[in-house]
Formats: C-alpha cells, structure tokens, sequence
C-alpha cells in the first residue's frame, strides 16, 4: 500500500477528527511488519501549557495501555530538551529496528490553532524556538497549539489548556485505534468456500 505523499492535516475540533487521524495512520502502519516493534515518543514538557501536549497524549496512551506499544514522555516522565538525546540512545539500545511515532506541539497561523498534521519522515523538535535537537520518528504528528512568529516561548507559555487538552486527546484516541487495527486481523469478504483474512 502506498503511503500518502502529503501531509494529513485535521482540526482537532471536527466530528470524527479522531477517525479520519487513525485511517491515515493506519496508512502508514499497515507497511509495518508484526515483528517490529512500535515506539511513541511524545516530546514536550509539563512546564509550559503550549508544550505539553506530547505529555499529555503520552500519559493518555498510557491509561489506554496499546498492546505491542512502548511509550516515552508522559507528565510524570517527559522527554524534553534536557534528556531526549538520552531517550533516544535508550530507545537505540531497547529496540532493534523500532518504528517511531513521534508527538510534538508546535507553532502556526492563526487558521491552524486546533489542527494536528500527520507527516512522514522525522519531526524536529525546538525549531520554532531556535532550538537544535536531533530530528525524531519514522512518521510525525504535530499539533498547532497556538499562532508562532513573536515571542514564541511567551505564547507557549499562555496557551489555552483546554485547547492543548483536546487536542491531545484526539491524537491519543486516533493512534490506540490505529493501533488496534494493526493488532488485529480483519476479515474480509471473498467468495464462498474460500474464507481468508487481512491485516489492514
């Protein structure tokens, strides 16, 4: 199955936010083999309301427990600036050949403030606030938690918990369903006498 070649971008507001996430990251799970194991890192902080976000998606997923997932930065233990190289050399040392998800908040146009975008390839944390850390994920998702370009730590600093707080838990219901499909066989229709199954 091809992987979408544009990013996905959502608001996290909409009816079915949540559905239409998980299918395009399904998209992108379904070219993952069973055997290699799945590893979320949800990057932020709890110190600043903007950039919490990756915390707070990771202790949902925590309380949700995704079977076949290891997940780092929660509230109670998040991967920031100060320890995500460490993060990532544990992870390097844990796992052979894992498939990174990675989570972050960052900083858009006013239009964005609410939307999550699922991208392929790495997501670079601290960008928005001239920050150089080493890129992370096979596949990103990122969410607008509030309008970049001034002052950016002072914004993250002042943004709307309740925004953050949706957001997450879009995100976080998005990829346990996701996930699950790929748990799990679906069953499709073939001709009678022939009964098979998929993965999606």
């Amino acid at each position: 199955m091809n992987r979408p070649k544009a990013p996905l971008k959502v608001n996290a507001r909409d009816p079915g936010a949540a559905i239409v996430l998980a299918a395009g990251l399904q998209r992108y799970l379904s070219d993952v083999g069973p055997s290699r194991p799945v590893v979320a890192v949800c990057i932020g902080t709890d110190r600043s309301t903007g950039d919490s976000l990756g915390p707070l998606v990771g202790m949902l997923l925590e309380r949700k427990k995704p079977a076949d997932t290891e997940i780092y930065g929660t509230l109670d233990q998040p991967v920031h600036a100060v320890n995500l190289q460490d993060t990532l050399d544990e992870i390097g040392r844990r796992f052979r050949n894992p498939y990174i998800i990675a989570v972050d908040a960052c900083l858009g146009q006013l239009a964005s403030v609410g939307s999550v975008q699922l991208c392929d390839g790495p997501v670079k944390p601290g960008a928005g606030v001239n920050k150089s850390l080493p890129p992370v994920g096979d596949i990103h998702l990122t969410g607008i938690v509030n309008v970049g370009g001034f002052m950016e730590y002072l914004v993250l600093q002042n943004t709307r918990l309740s925004v953050v707080m949706g957001m997450a838990e879009v995100i976080a219901d998005a990829m346990c369903r996701a996930l699950l499909l790929r748990e799990r066989p679906v069953w499709r229709h073939v001709p009678a006498g022939k009964p098979a199954f998929m993965n999606p």
